[in-house]
């Protein structure tokens, strides 16, 4: 039942529907897109494993990530009917290519700062409106990527925050450091329309059997004559959006300092092109698809910690 839905993602943006709390005021999560696979031996820091203090060799996924524009700054008010959203404040000068997406009216965005200044004791969650933009990641992709993301701390001190950044770029430095833990939030590789076999791994049929091979034995029972959502059936498999717990963060980096990018460039996406991030582990999605990096939901109770990296060994190209 973890797998389900298994319909077709809206958008190749996910949608993250809730942020965690976090008593320091900044953004509490980042966009990146995936780049590939390689390899860390990396010290095992974990005290309550056998190999405690040993050579670890553990996969890892390079995910590029390019600074972000504030372009907006939203805020919302609990009512009887949930949070609804008092305004939103748009910055002035947006990033190149953003015309693409919006247009913005500069004198109403001047008219709604005032209303949310003034409305500020109203003022319950605090997001902003960032805009990633793909070719700043050395992808071909015109057209930007704008998505909403949380901001920690007090309401009065995350709206002042948000307020203080509007309309400049932030970098992941700012926001992950190694040893965070991080949920990746992504819509996965597609692979279309697939029968019971491949899409649940039921098992085939003997080769006597009448009609199909492929086909499960029974939709049910005669009564009640309905057939169950649990019965496996075909049709779409893949391009599903998915959300993975508690991935550790093993480097935060710039190409200017180390640049790990394999020889000939990562397979179907090329070479890193300024700031990226290492994360344990495998993250949904093929290479190019946009990532969203959120402060662990489910935080684990071991202390952050920056691991102790020995040796990354690259794929051949």
């Amino acid at each position: 039942m973890a797998f389900y839905p298994r319909g077709r993602a809206r958008s190749l943006r996910p949608r993250v529907r809730a942020w965690p709390r976090s008593g320091e005021t900044r953004l509490l999560g980042f966009p990146g897109y995936k780049a590939g696979m390689a390899h860390m031996v990396m010290v095992d820091d974990r005290p309550a494993t056998p190999n405690f203090g040993k050579p670890l060799f553990t996969p890892v996924t390079f995910i590029a990530t390019p600074a972000v524009h504030i372009c907006a700054v939203k805020a919302y008010a609990r009512t009887a009917y949930g949070r609804r959203t008092i305004t939103e404040v748009w910055a002035k000068e947006l990033p190149e290519g953003m015309e693409r997406k919006v247009r913005v009216n500069a004198e109403k965005a001047s008219a709604n700062l005032e209303e949310m200044r003034r409305l500020e004791e109203r003022v319950d969650q605090t997001t902003v409106l960032v805009a990633t933009i793909p070719r700043e990641a050395k992808l071909e992709q015109k057209k930007p990527y704008l998505l909403e993301v949380g901001v920690g701390g007090e309401p009065k001190e995350a709206l002042q925050y948000a307020l203080s950044i509007l309309g400049k770029r932030v970098s992941v430095q700012e926001v992950l450091k190694p040893g965070l833990y991080v949920d990746t939030i992504a819509v996965t590789k597609g692979k279309g329309f697939q029968g019971p076999v491949k899409r649940f791994g039921v098992k085939r049929k003997p080769h006597k059997a009448r009609k199909s091979v492929r086909a499960v034995g029974s939709l049910g029972p005669i009564s009640p004559a309905n057939v169950m959502f649990t019965v496996p059936r075909a049709g779409q498999m893949g391009f599903h959006q998915r959300t993975e717990h508690n991935k550790r963060v093993l480097m935060v980096a710039n190409t200017r300092d180390r640049d790990l990018t394999p020889p000939g460039g990562f397979n179907r996406f090329g070479r890193l092109s300024g700031d990226y991030v290492a994360v344990r582990g495998s993250v949904p999605g093929p290479p190019k698809r946009l990532v969203i990096l959120r402060l662990a939901m489910r935080p684990t109770p071991q202390k952050v910690q920056e691991p102790k990296i020995l040796e990354v060994v690259l794929p051949r190209s």
